[in-house]
């Protein structure tokens, strides 16, 4: 055959494939011209783009009829001991959690303005965690790079995100300090740069005992490089956080400012006089995730803050059991830790989390209409913030019809600190609630007692509060 004409033969071929490819799932030209058809140029439709293009989608989307005045009312209500702030950081669980037990430390004590310090439980977090990737290379190192626990390993050396687990392995294992004696830096409040910096190291060490193990180190050998390693991680958050206190002397000051008291404490004799020693065996964490079976107790492998610390467990059960719980707690003046997708639908200039805040499918011409259990499935939802529950509004018939939190954002930020929601929303976007086992239905903390169902830790739902 001549070589011109089996040339012009194979370029055919090769034109009649790729359109026989496309036909199976790419876009034709056929389709692409029914694709263009849904946008007509209209009027309408030009305006829309018009103002699309030059605005904020969610000003345009605001929906006017839901601005009336917010009722602020609360029938049952804990007052709030003063609104903290986070900074540029990812520690709302910790703030969350300090929160909860700083309500019931000034009540108890008849205290002033308190805070514990966040940036010292935020140290030993860090060197944990730390010490929780480089063990667990050590643990996978007979495993492949492509190893999907490996590689979960190397994506996620280190964070500053997490969840109330992490208040209880911390606490309890380090202990509390007032703010004052630890106070907060550039880097604590900026977390960013100093964890993409230990980051770094991390994933550089990992490789370092991967390559010992490969070439038949000894677990001694492990265990000293892994020290070895723990203090220049150790050195960094000095550099960048300061020297943990061990010992330190403190005046208690009652809430007319009148000295109480002044002593010398450690961490753990400071928790252990105004903190809570058992966080973990005093609370229930609760989980409203449509998209698993009710009534279970699941656990999340690898989600806790130490390697020997606890796992994530939690009791799933539907929204109005949990509910319930919530009302017996703040009925009793106690504050709880609460988590949510907070970006979904927040007003928040208002400090309202309203499902009807935003009307985008009146905007753009189309249904958003997943459900909660679709949206946990297909990741567009999920737990990505913790507050502290607060306050109910109750109607007659005793049925909630909204909540506020007590958030760590700053007293600027929503409603003086706070942000409201209405009930529609709790359903929707409300995943975990950290309830006393004291308001804990029998039924949950028989669930409890079940053995976890485990989940991976690329779960859908294994996320971290920041």
């Amino acid at each position: 055959m001549n070589k011109r004409i089996l040339s012009v033969f194979v370029i055919c071929a090769l034109y009649y494939a790729a359109q026989a490819q496309e036909g199976k799932g790419g876009i034709s030209n056929a389709m692409m011209q029914q694709i263009k058809q849904t946008y007509q140029e209209t009027s309408a439709d030009k305006a829309i783009r018009n103002a699309i293009g030059s605005n904020d989608i969610r000003k345009l989307a605001l929906n006017q009829d839901n601005m009336k005045g917010m009722d602020t009312h609360f029938s049952i209500k804990v007052p709030s001991k003063g609104i903290t702030d986070q900074k540029s950081s990812g520690r709302c669980w910790l703030f969350t959690g300090l929160n909860v037990m700083r309500a019931k430390t000034i009540a108890k004590y008849n205290l002033g303005f308190f805070e514990f310090s966040q940036i010292y439980p935020f140290f030993f977090d860090q060197l944990e965690k730390a010490n929780l990737f480089l063990q667990g290379i050590i643990d996978t190192s007979d495993k492949p790079m492509n190893d999907k626990m490996v590689e979960w390993l190397f994506k996620h050396p280190l964070s500053d995100g997490g969840t109330f687990t992490g208040v209880a392995d911390i606490v309890s294992k380090y202990g509390l300090v007032p703010k004052e004696v630890m106070p907060e830096t550039n880097s604590s409040e900026n977390t960013s740069r100093m964890a993409g910096l230990i980051t770094l190291k991390l994933r550089e060490q990992g490789l370092r005992l991967r390559d010992m193990v490969s070439k038949g180190a000894k677990p001694a050998a492990l265990e000293k490089a892994k020290t070895e390693m723990l203090g220049t991680i150790y050195r960094m958050l000095v550099l960048n956080l300061g020297v943990p206190p061990t010992e330190f002397t403190w005046t208690q000051y009652n809430s007319k400012g009148e000295a109480v008291e002044t002593a010398t404490y450690t961490p753990l004799s400071f928790l252990k006089k105004f903190g809570d020693e058992n966080l973990i065996g005093n609370y229930v964490m609760l989980m409203n995730d449509p998209s698993r079976e009710y009534y279970k107790c699941y656990e999340i492998d690898y989600d806790r803050h130490r390697y020997d610390g606890t796992n994530w467990k939690y009791v799933n059960l539907p929204i109005e059991d949990i509910k319930e719980m919530a009302i017996a707690s703040l009925k009793d003046s106690t504050m709880m830790y609460f988590s949510c997708d907070v970006g979904k639908c927040l007003n928040s200039d208002r400090g309202l989390l309203d499902v009807n805040n935003y009307d985008y499918e009146s905007l753009l011409g189309t249904s958003l209409g997943m459900d909660k259990k679709q949206r946990i499935q297909t990741f567009d939802s999920g737990s990505s913030h913790a507050m502290t529950l607060m306050a109910v509004d109750l109607d007659k018939n005793g049925k909630p019809t909204k909540w506020m939190v007590e958030n760590s954002w700053g007293t600027g930020a929503g409603y003086q600190g706070h942000l409201i929601m209405t009930d529609e929303w709790f359903n929707e976007y409300m995943f975990r609630l950290v309830v006393e086992t004291k308001f804990a239905t029998p039924k949950a903390l028989e669930i409890l007692k079940q053995k976890p169902i485990r989940l991976p830790a690329w779960d859908p739902m294994f996320a971290e509060e920041e």
